[in-house]
């Protein structure tokens, strides 16, 4: 699963979308959690949805933060999503924890370059009476060699040149299904990072540092 991320710079965004969308200024995140407003691009514009896909046939507004690539087409929660509404996620970096014993170690991955990316994410609008939710979910797909230390799973990082098709309303699933790859693995870095990120209320840049590995048990993710 993916349970953090961050969008620490607006010109890493700008030098990943090019000119195809205008963007205003994004303030910097360094601990983007479930239940908060992602940045997002939907068809030509931008638009801030909420991080955890309610299906609009959920009698709850309970979100889901994962799709996983393999079941997106089958499972109910995700399929109509898939079929008719997908984005792409802004971000330039996320965070991942190994479990060791009974302690987990905090690790936060990037591409060498340390530019922005696109997650691939799909959306939903739940509704209830004159309450209306937009919300929205990371694909994510196997590990690769960086990632498999750490996790099994990683979140779908799009290159670029993915982007119009993953948004294209006129692709087929089976070629989209061909764009939810592990991102290569020679082309990304990690490094372990303070347990501070566990808390959902600690946003600022030291987070995205590298700490020596903790010892010891470290708080819940949530």
């Amino acid at each position: 699963m993916c349970g953090r991320f961050t969008l620490r710079s607006i010109d890493r965004v700008r030098l990943a979308l090019g000119d195809r969308i205008d963007l205003e200024y994004v303030p910097p995140r360094y601990n983007i959690a479930p239940t908060q407003p992602v940045v997002t691009v939907i068809q030509d514009h931008v638009e801030e949805l909420v991080w955890g896909l309610i299906p609009n046939w959920s009698k709850e507004p309970k979100g889901i933060i994962n799709a996983r690539a393999e079941t997106l087409d089958d499972k109910a929660s995700f399929s109509e999503s898939f079929e008719k509404r997908r984005c792409l996620i802004l971000a330039d970096g996320f965070y991942e924890w190994r479990r060791i014993g009974r302690a987990r170690q905090a690790f936060f991955f990037q591409k060498k370059d340390e530019t922005a990316f696109a997650f691939a994410g799909i959306w939903d609008r739940w509704r209830n009476g004159e309450l209306s939710i937009k919300s929205c979910a990371l694909v994510t797909t196997t590990a690769n060699e960086v990632l498999r230390p750490v996790h099994d799973r990683m979140p779908v990082m799009l290159r670029e040149e993915s982007y119009e098709t993953w948004l294209d309303s006129q692709v087929s699933p089976v070629e989209l299904k061909k764009l939810l790859e592990p991102y290569p693995s020679e082309e990304m870095k990690s490094h372990p990072v303070s347990s501070r990120v566990n808390y959902t209320d600690i946003d600022n840049e030291d987070l995205t540092k590298r700490v020596d590995a903790e010892v010891g048990t470290t708080p819940s993710l949530f």
